[in-house]
């Protein structure tokens, strides 16, 4: 029977106790220690019990002891120097200008482990970028959905076979508001799926400065597959899919317009929120009576799009009939043709066969698209290159900022204390991320070994216990239940490994050659003990086979004390692992592993990285501080590839690793290991940090667009129907453009130091040279004339000759030797499109 009405009971806080309440809504906790300890001394078991949710703590707090903490004057010292720090932190001024607001979709968002919105490294990356975009004070806000199971919970039955089971997530217990209007009201905003109206209600979770706005259709006059929407994260068929990206596309830009929000830029985060574009365009024509065309360039304009991976099941396709039920009422709202809006959504718009793409519709409408390292920047750039057929794939317009993590989230207690006492107080917020670690080499080896121990020792304590409750599930008898609980040594080198149970990161590699394994593991002298957790998708059978092969192999007589699987990866887990190993193994198969978080989420604990010279670790690797399993090579045998990279591993660990982590001084002290520890700290934490990231973001993408987005729409809008009239005219024009002649004054042998002279004629039709930009495309070539590397040099206009044809020139500088090459392109102007390359213009001598 359900309640006729509802109500909501709240802890009576005494007033002198009401700081707790604001700090309880805003996920700092998650990052900020001293919020930690302060809600943890109200009540340590029950801050164990609410699963570190502060929200669920007060309402489990009984009003004595309340009225007690009123009393206590250490606990009333200790609140109010914590929020005086809280205040003076949220009310610092922004680092950007007030016309700037950066709006971050993302279909996950992992913040703390009692907001359960995300699967895995996706929405701890977004999570990181809120928090950092708080630390350093940029004016940005987060779109998502609130889901009602959130991602599922795993557990594995007595085969090893993974299990799934969804739990509500109970919303009022949860640091989230919804959201009122002027009058009081819960705003509602509303999309459309098929012929039926979709209602979404807006909540709020406060990061820091940074609020970030979840979107729910679990509401009771919505029917019950519209409400089940927001039900669970990943889930369902194609149908779903399709329904939640709406959501947070359209519902998610209508939410911020219902909130009187106006982003003068949006960062899609992965091809989820692709349709966030298209319902700017919607809004900017009714609302401000434009064209298609002309606010599809002030959307072009200011849209950044970061795609995530190169497999193929992360860039979500939609069958064109599925599609087209969804979409194509809405592309009569935007005022183009159905087959026009499909096109957009694929790579060749002209294949009928070909499914609707997000991440086509994505590229098509950013002016900043970018991959998360250095090397999934080249992958992208290969794997999307059809989408500008003539454009070589070096500047196929994919760029790449290499991910980054909040480092005072995932640095362990102790790590922390060290960082505040050599680093000074402020280190959390500091935006000069590279000068503030310069310090690390004060921290003395031995107080960075102890710090690093006792992480160990409490990720071993934790170990027990969990196999202790999933051995007790499964009814194991009362001895094996006590042995549980000596399981594994907090002395031993221990290696972790953690993340998503995907086919191509090779979980089970380690285990290509079991016996050698165990001599390396059982060695009498230098035993080494593994910790693996990870979640395979519900409909991923291959990734469940991996995990149950290792739980196998864990209950091999060889592997007993040695191998252990922990259930449920999440944030805590992950926190855990990430600081108390001693080194963190990744080893996917290149180059499909985008950036791999995970491994700087060790670093920033001391723990080494050992791994395949793929995604960060690419730009990463030095053997300074860590290990390479193999060179970067790409075999196309893949058995031949993993055979050879796990006799790579198994050397590794026998020769090098376990060695050098057995090596100690008369103290007990791995001086060298340590050093290793400090110098990665040193070297690396600046560089993979989402301080550097979020400001790399800014100052590369976000301001420029910030800046095109305000040229656009000043007077009326008037530049922004200008620029469409341009684009357009380049598009009908484009076809009489053309390189008709190209000369050099050169002999053909230059010394270093002189220059080529380049001459160009090039036929602009009915364009003129302020339209163009026209560069000589030159660098060194090999032995069948293709550039090796590559470089641009703009051409400037002397003017035209008597038949009209223009006159460029310009001088290459030869600044080495060697073989080189030259040719010369004409392209829309630099000047006038952010992105030169975002029409598919080019002209080639």
């Amino acid at each position: 029977m359900k309640a006729k009405q509802e109500y909501k009971v709240v802890p009576r806080i005494p007033d002198r106790l009401a700081p707790l309440q604001s700090m309880a809504h805003n996920v700092m906790f998650s990052w900020q220690n001293e919020i930690r300890d302060l809600f943890q001394r109200i009540d340590p078991k029950l801050w164990e019990e609410s699963g570190h949710n502060p929200v669920k703590l007060l309402g489990l707090v009984d009003q004595k002891r309340f009225d007690e903490l009123a009393r206590d004057t250490g606990f009333i010292s200790q609140l109010d120097e914590t929020a005086h720090r809280v205040e003076l932190y949220l009310k610092s001024p922004p680092m950007a200008p007030e016309t700037t607001c950066v709006a971050y979709f993302s279909a996950e968002f992992g913040l703390t482990t009692c907001v359960p919105i995300y699967s895995g490294g996706l929405g701890i990356l977004a999570g990181d970028h809120l928090k950092s975009a708080s630390d350093v004070n940029i004016p940005l806000v987060g779109v998502g959905l609130l889901y009602q199971e959130g991602y599922f919970h795993q557990y594995l039955n007595n085969d090893g076979w993974q299990m799934e089971s969804y739990l509500d997530n109970l919303f009022d217990v949860m640091p989230l508001t919804k959201v009122l209007n002027d009058k009081g009201q819960p705003i509602k905003v509303y999309v459309r799926f098929k012929e039926r109206q979709a209602a979404i209600a807006v909540w709020k979770i406060q990061v820091g400065r940074v609020p970030l706005y979840v979107l729910d259709t679990d509401l009771e006059e919505n029917p019950p597959d519209i409400r089940a929407t927001t039900a669970q994260l990943y889930g369902g068929d194609r149908e779903m899919r399709i329904r939640q990206e709406i959501v947070l596309g359209v519902g998610g830009v209508r939410a911020l317009k219902a909130m009187g929000i106006t982003p003068t830029v949006i960062h899609m985060n992965e091809g989820h929120s692709a349709f966030s574009a298209l319902e700017r365009i919607n809004l900017l024509r009714q609302d401000q009576g434009l064209t298609f065309d002309a606010a599809r360039e002030i959307v072009r304009a200011s849209t950044v799009f970061t795609t995530h991976t190169p497999v193929p099941a992360g860039n979500d396709t939609f069958d064109p009939n599925l599609a087209r039920a969804y979409l194509e009422d809405y592309s009569k709202e935007l005022g183009i043709s159905w087959p026009v809006l499909l096109g957009y959504g694929r790579v060749n718009p002209r294949d009928d066969s070909e499914p609707f793409g997000v991440t086509p519709l994505s590229l098509r409408f950013a002016s900043h698209a970018n991959g998360v390292s250095k090397l999934h920047g080249l992958v992208s750039r290969n794997m999307w290159q059809n989408i500008w057929p003539k454009t070589p794939v070096e500047d196929t317009p994919i760029d790449s900022v290499t991910n980054g993590v909040h480092v005072s989230t995932w640095a362990s207690r102790e790590i922390s204390r060290l960082y505040s006492r050599y680093l000074g107080q402020d280190w959390k917020e500091d935006p000069d991320p590279k000068r503030i670690w310069e310090s690390i080499g004060q921290i003395p080896l031995s107080e960075l070994w102890r710090a690093h121990c006792h992480c160990r020792e409490r990720l071993i304590a934790f170990a027990r216990r969990s196999l202790f409750k999933q051995l007790q599930r499964h009814g194991s008898p009362a001895s094996v239940l006590r042995s549980s609980m000596e399981i594994f040594s907090p002395d031993a080198l221990t290696i972790g490994f953690a993340r998503r149970f995907a086919t191509y990161k090779r979980a089970t590699l380690l285990f290509s050659d079991p016996d050698r394994l165990s001599s390396i593991l059982n060695h009498p002298e230098r035993p080494i003990q593994i910790i693996i957790a990870g979640k395979a998708h519900p409909q991923d059978n291959e990734g469940k086979a991996f995990i149950k092969q290792i739980i196998h192999y864990s209950r091999d007589e060889r592997f007993r004390n040695r191998i252990l699987f922990l259930e449920n990866y999440n944030i805590h887990l992950a926190a855990l692992l990430t600081a108390g190993c001693d080194v963190w193994l990744n080893n996917p198969r290149r180059p499909l592993e985008a950036c791999g978080t995970s491994g700087m989420k060790a670093l920033v604990n001391g723990v080494l990285n050992l791994s395949i010279l793929d995604g960060w670790w690419d730009e990463g690797y030095n053997p300074k501080y860590g290990w390479a399993i193999g060179s970067g090579e790409v075999d196309s045998n893949q058995e031949l590839q993993d055979q050879t990279e796990s006799q790579a591993l198994y050397n590794l660990l026998e020769r090098q690793v376990g060695p050098d982590f057995y090596t100690r001084t008369s103290d007990g002290i791995p001086v060298a290991w340590c050093e290793m520890m400090r110098q990665s700290i040193k070297d690396l934490v600046p560089r993979f940090n989402s301080h550097r990231m979020v400001l790399e973001y800014y100052e590369r993408f976000y301001r420029q667009s910030s800046d095109r987005y305000n040229a656009l729409t000043k007077d009326n809008y008037k530049p922004a129907a200008e620029q469409a009239a341009w684009c357009n005219k380049l598009m009908t024009s484009w076809q009489d453009v053309s390189v008709i002649d190209l000369s050099s004054v050169s002999d053909g042998s230059k010394t270093v130091g002189q220059s080529v002279s380049v001459m160009a004629k090039i036929n602009l039709g009915a364009l003129l040279p302020e339209d163009v930009t026209v560069e000589a495309y030159y660098g060194d070539m090999d032995h069948q004339g293709e550039f090796i590397s590559r470089q641009t040099l703009s051409l400037t206009s002397s003017g035209q000759d008597s038949n009209g044809v223009y006159n460029y020139q310009g001088q290459i500088v030869c600044d080495k030797p060697g073989r080189f090459g030259y040719t010369v392109r004409v392209m829309p102007s630099r000047d006038k499109l952010g992105n030169p390359f975002v029409l598919g213009l080019v002209a080639w001598a």
